[in-house]
């Protein structure tokens, strides 16, 4: 196992004391030691949030994307060298908001990426509006009258696009949280990890002490079979008094999206000779478009 240092970044981070995400980046570095990849061989592909500056505090390669736009460049980067071991880093509103549309089609073409959620059910970076995980009645600057709309469910959501791994992790459990993310970047597929994290600034209602009250862990019960498709989509909807973590779902089997594509049959693009066309070549494309 390598040591957790390894991945410290110079960069000291910005985040408010106490935010979930110091949670998440620890258990992130562990996940990593444990599975013994090394800063090179690992991507992180973030959007615009609190949480998509993780990149910037870990020493590894990094690319910082538009906002919402994290899972297509991450799936372009895994194209170009599925050797790459590619890890999208988004919020719940750039992840599941601004990025829905993407983060609907990643489900279904099974990329063989991690797409870590940081779940605060709020807007942080951007002074605490309503987000698309906020619970129906929380008051913002948006909605100070209380959210009227139904929370977006993303367990349930990946769960019925498609997905072949979906869990929950929580960063108030780091270590168990380190496990989670290091058995979804084993897994050969899509695999979604959504994490509630408290907002200790704009979200008063989810904080620490409200999610210990509530998370269980699956691993405490053996008779629980995540493979099971009825079992995972009943414990994607359990919420409230009683909020499980865990692998939800997972699906051994189903071949990545990259996998599938005939022009990786010779290897990764990145490392494959560029031949250069013949003048007879080059005119039978061109006579395409004429």
């Amino acid at each position: 196992m390598l040591d957790a240092k390894l991945y410290n970044s110079p960069v000291r981070p910005t985040w408010c004391p106490g935010c979930g995400d110091y949670g998440i980046l620890n258990a992130v570095k562990q996940a990593l030691a444990e599975l013994e990849i090394y800063p090179h061989e690992v991507v992180f592909v973030s959007g615009i949030g609190c949480g998509s500056k993780l990149p910037d505090y870990i020493h590894a390669n990094g690319f910082t994307t538009l906002h919402g736009r994290a899972l297509p460049v991450a799936q372009g980067i895994k194209l170009a060298n599925p050797k790459l071991h590619v890890i999208a880093i988004t919020g719940d509103g750039d992840g599941y908001g601004i990025g829905g549309n993407h983060f609907l089609h990643a489900l279904r073409r099974n990329p063989n990426i991690t797409h870590i959620v940081e779940n605060n059910m709020v807007y942080g970076l951007t002074k605490g509006q309503t987000a698309p995980t906020s619970q129906r009645g929380f008051v913002s600057s948006t909605t100070p009258d209380g959210s009227i709309e139904k929370a977006v469910n993303p367990l349930a959501l990946a769960i019925a696009g498609g997905a072949t791994f979906v869990a929950r992790g929580f960063s108030g459990n780091p270590k168990h949280l380190a496990k989670l993310i290091a058995r979804a970047i084993r897994h050969e597929g899509y695999a979604l990890v959504d994490v509630l994290q408290p907002c200790v600034i704009f979200n008063r209602i989810n904080t620490y002490d409200w999610y210990r009250d509530r998370v269980y862990l699956l691993d405490d019960d053996p008779s629980y079979d995540p493979s099971n498709y009825d079992a995972a989509w009943q414990k994607a909807h359990e919420w409230g008094d009683r909020i499980p973590l865990g692998v939800i779902y997972e699906v051994k089997g189903e071949p990545s999206y990259e996998a599938q594509v005939p022009a990786l049959k010779d290897g990764p693009i990145a490392t494959q000779e560029l031949r250069p066309m013949s003048p007879e070549q080059a005119e039978s494309l061109l006579a395409q478009f004429r």
